[in-house]
């Protein structure tokens, strides 16, 4: 875990994505009220976070279990003059403890996969406001009637074996109680601009700083495969945005 943060620790952001695709999915958000209250789940460093706050003038809470990552974001939001309005704090998503019905929308970008879609979905629903929204990015299979290339699919299949098709997601919204609101895939540009480029120039700098460590250079490798699959297989897969509402209880 050391290598894996000394690696992520500098980037812009800690999976695919922008600013532009946060602002997108925040606006098809229907009727929302004026200052909503908002959970960041898995912030990381906040580019999100930061995002959200320029969307909304309602109360953000960031959440994320290191530390490192949260100390950065929290030098960001004093920059930004807006710790009135953003509240960071260490807490993992599998032990939250707020009051149930508590955020207007809980947002998470590219960190759902830790507790499984299905299982995120469940476990966050009591935590949002009746008719209240969940939106997050989820790396999904975009081609669903075919056979991807196998060593890209055992590669997934090691890394994330949860990875399912945007009409398997979309089915499994609808079996949590929720209605779907919009979907949308991310461009391929995200992978690259504030990820995958400055990744690659860290696994570079690394290999050559942990050349003589095994256990190092087979994490740098592993993520340095990670990129090339990406390069040659990037129409069978990517990260879409899923927006839905919490459906009234019966």
């Amino acid at each position: 875990m050391d290598i894996f943060f000394e690696l992520y620790q500098d980037l812009p952001r800690g999976g695919p994505g922008s600013t532009e695709c946060t602002k997108k999915a925040y606006s098809l958000l229907p009727e929302l009220p004026k200052q909503p209250k908002t959970l960041d789940v898995g912030c990381g460093v906040g580019p999100q976070t930061m995002a959200l706050a320029g969307c909304t003038a309602g109360q953000i809470t960031a959440i994320d279990t290191h530390q490192p990552f949260l100390d950065k974001l929290e030098r960001k939001i004093k920059a930004a003059n807006l710790s009135d309005r953003i509240n960071v704090l260490n807490c993992s998503m599998f032990k939250m403890t707020f009051e149930p019905e508590s955020f207007d929308i809980i947002w998470s970008e590219g960190a759902i996969y830790l507790m499984g879609f299905e299982n995120g979905l469940k476990a966050w629903r009591s935590f949002l406001k009746p008719g209240g929204y969940l939106v997050v990015s989820e790396l999904s299979w975009l081609k669903a009637d075919a056979n991807p290339p196998q060593e890209l699919y055992d590669f997934w299949m090691e890394e994330y074996p949860g990875i399912k098709s945007i009409n398997e997601n979309l089915a499994i919204i609808s079996k949590c109680d929720y209605t779907e609101i919009a979907h949308f895939t991310l461009p391929e540009a995200v992978w690259w601009d504030e990820f995958y480029t400055p990744l690659e120039q860290r696994i570079r700098a690394l290999q050559k700083k942990y050349s003589k460590h095994p256990k190092a250079s087979q994490v740098l490798n592993r993520e340095a495969n990670e990129i090339a699959l990406f390069r040659r297989y990037s129409k069978w897969y990517g990260y879409v945005f899923y927006l839905m509402q919490k459906k009234d209880s019966d």
